[in-house]
């Protein structure tokens, strides 16, 4: 049974925005239901969700989404509007620079009062002082006033504080991105060693790869509200799509559900259409081209990405390790590339009725003209085809002139 460390209980943070500083002097000596003199701006609406213990989860979101609202709430900083937030275990925190300090105080002081805020004791935290020191490695600044340190410094002794408390709950929100390359290195080898201890974490950051490299989930905000929780790299990949596609999130939304009903709708189709029990092991039944926002296409442009969706119905499931192949050639039957899942090392669907996958092709680069798509299911050699379709989709590329050729490699010129 999985063990939730984290709650956030429809959580809300509510500012009142006012034009003239008057106005909130003039308002409070209003009397009750008479105009207010504020608007109302949400931070947070109605946020709700759940970590549990060893989880990774990656919170991504535009500036002014409520990322760092939501971590500020949860480690204290601030108080929620609405809601609640219930955490199990030590948490440590790295926030904005400076969060947890008294520019005024030197290291020592300050290493107890940011211990302190971690509900660690002066005597736990006196054991741990050289490891700190050493880790934070701030040199003749030691004994410094923490006014007189750069935000690097800021980072390296907050981040060795943090670390050094042996928390079961880590929130970073942004810190390993600053210092030096020396010291991002280790502060990036710390946080996998609390990866591998099976540590909670909340990460946030607009370092998407990141995300995709460290995180077993992702959490995407958007003006407040919570977007998608699920699949780091659907989600990421969703977020991203959203900000290549200008369009407003209700929209996006909107797109994103109509795109959904549609082929859940195909796959329903095939699911009451196709019989199964007809086919002797296994059949493709559908191949279809779409482009980054998820538009069902039969021109590609060139450079971007393009992702191809096979449906495929199977009857006998006794087959192991079957594998789909895809390739592409050219009108003239140039054979331009094949892929197979078992080359990649993808362990396919193999369910009874139909199964689907995806293929992703990153900044499509084959030079414009006229192409076609075979697609294969395999046996576990890929020497045997249980199915072959010969093109299965037809499709052309749009691309202004600027290489010649079959594939226009990724390439730079230089005078060196």
């Amino acid at each position: 049974m999985s063990e939730t460390v984290i709650n956030v209980n429809h959580v809300s943070k509510l500012y009142k925005i006012y034009n003239d500083p008057m106005d909130r002097l003039k308002e409070s000596l209003l009397k009750k239901g008479e105009q207010k003199l504020h608007s109302d701006y949400y931070a947070l609406s109605d946020l709700d969700f759940s970590v549990d213990k060893g989880e990774i989860v990656g919170i991504v979101g535009k500036n002014g989404s409520g990322k760092s609202t939501i971590l500020k709430i949860l480690t204290g900083v601030l108080n929620p509007s609405k809601g609640n937030v219930e955490l199990k275990g030590k948490v440590a925190a790295l926030l904005e620079l400076g969060a947890g300090f008294n520019s005024e105080y030197l290291r020592m002081k300050n290493i107890y009062l940011h211990a302190n805020m971690m509900r660690e004791s002066k005597e736990d935290i006196e054991k741990k002082i050289p490891e700190i020191l050493e880790f934070a490695d701030i040199g003749d600044y030691i004994n410094q006033p923490v006014k007189t340190y750069s935000s690097g410094m800021f980072v390296r002794l907050a981040f060795a504080v943090a670390i050094n408390v042996d928390p079961d709950i880590l929130i970073v929100d942004e810190a390993l991105s600053v210092g030096d390359a020396r010291f991002q290195l280790k502060c990036m080898e710390k946080f996998s060693e609390f990866v591998k201890a099976g540590k909670t974490i909340l990460f946030v950051t607009h370092d998407i790869n990141a995300v995709k490299r460290f995180c077993n989930r992702a959490i995407w905000l958007n003006q407040g509200k919570l977007i998608m929780d699920g699949n780091t790299n659907e989600v990421t990949d969703r977020y991203m799509d959203f900000l290549k596609s200008d369009l407003s999130i209700d929209d996006y939304i909107n797109h994103c559900k109509e795109d959904d009903d549609k082929k859940e709708s195909q796959i329903a189709q095939l699911s009451k259409t196709v019989e199964v029990e007809k086919i002797e092991i296994a059949e493709i039944m559908d191949f279809k081209i779409y482009d980054e926002l998820g538009r069902e296409i039969d021109n590609i442009n060139h450079g971007k990405n393009v992702r191809v969706r096979i449906l495929y119905a199977v009857n006998d499931v006794s087959i192991k390790n079957p594998a789909v192949g895809v390739a592409i050639r050219r009108i003239d039957n140039e054979y331009i590339c094949g892929l197979n899942t078992k080359l990649d090392g993808y362990e396919i669907p193999w369910n009874k009725g139909i199964n689907e996958i995806w293929l992703e092709y990153k900044d499509f680069n084959l030079v414009g003209g006229e192409y076609y798509f075979d697609a294969a299911i395999l046996d576990k050699t890929t020497m045997v085809y249980i199915d072959y379709k010969a093109k299965v989709k037809s499709f052309f590329v749009n691309m202004d002139y600027v290489a010649e050729g079959v594939v226009a490699l990724n390439h730079g010129w230089n005078n060196n």
